[in-house]
């Protein structure tokens, strides 16, 4: 897969996300509860999740139906957490996706309930009615994702998080911090497309390294634009963490080393997938690259 043909197959993907996603978030859920679900995970972001997971099932020669549920089924989840995290009571934040964050455009009670509204609807679309999807494969992709988003992960990654404002972490403290709240959702959506088809174990420890290296990545380089970017260009406030009193990799590591790590990083996914074995991951290459070298 080129760079040309993984834009075309990207804009073919995005698409095909943005319809599930349209089709299975409601418009009918109570007193504009569904309103606040569509505005929250609708028509934005960059959805990197869904094409980690669809990049890796292709790899595999997946189940694509199963995929196409995996990737809205960790878009939810992502999309639950950003509404959650944007809350006063955590990141207290009012811009996300160039947009007004959903408590400000609906009220911290609403925007409480469409987070939990959506991570209810991730796990309904990950196990549809009939023989859509396996029974032992929805229960694989059920556990892949609840424990990236649990204790263990996303909201375990969350609590070290609060927990560290205007305290010191070094480098170790930091990344174990990041594996959990960002790297683990990612790493989550590369392994549940790969548990979409099928593979050796050497396939899946190289798909695994993989999503740990560009989920520690994503971080990286989010410390990095937060210092260097505007409000405009990122969709969110800029210089949060560093007015919030945050450590981050820019803090702890400086600038220079901070892109030295995430180019390290980059490379690391590189040999991880170059270790699977697997034939096609040109899909899942691109991504790394794209995951260091992005502007927002």
């Amino acid at each position: 897969m080129k760079r040309d043909d993984f834009d075309t197959w990207s804009m073919v993907e995005l698409d095909a996300v943005e319809a599930a996603l349209d089709a299975w978030v409601p418009r009918d859920a109570p007193a504009d509860l569904g309103e606040a679900m569509r505005y929250a995970v609708l028509d934005g972001g960059k959805r990197l999740r869904p094409l980690l997971v669809l990049a890796a099932s292709l790899s595999v020669h997946g189940h694509r139906d199963a995929a196409l549920r995996a990737s809205c089924a960790v878009e939810l989840i992502h999309a639950y957490s950003l509404v959650h995290d944007d809350l006063p009571c955590m990141d207290n934040d009012v811009l996300r996706r160039g947009k007004p964050t959903v408590h400000v455009r609906y009220g911290v009670a609403q925007a409480m309930l469409a987070g939990d509204a959506m991570q209810a609807l991730a796990f309904e679309v990950l196990t549809p009615p009939g023989d859509v999807v396996a029974p032992a494969l929805q229960a694989r992709l059920c556990g892949l994702l609840a424990r990236a988003a649990g204790g263990a992960g996303m909201a375990g990654g969350q609590a070290i998080d609060l927990a560290s404002v205007g305290l010191p972490l070094d480098e170790q403290g930091l990344s174990d911090m990041h594996r959990r709240k960002t790297g683990a959702l990612l790493q989550a959506s590369v392994l549940m497309g790969a548990s979409c088809g099928t593979t050796t174990t050497s396939q899946w420890l190289g798909l695994a390294a993989y999503g740990e290296a560009i989920g520690l990545a994503f971080q990286v380089v989010d410390d990095i634009l937060d210092v260097t970017q505007a409000s405009a260009t990122l969709g969110k406030t800029a210089g949060k963490d560093l007015d919030s009193n945050k450590p981050t990799y820019v803090s702890v590591l400086g600038l220079d080393e901070a892109r030295h790590r995430a180019d390290q990083l980059r490379r690391a996914a590189h040999a991880a997938l170059a270790s699977s074995g697997l034939g096609d991951v040109r899909g899942l290459a691109v991504l790394a690259d794209r995951v260091v070298d992005r502007d927002n």
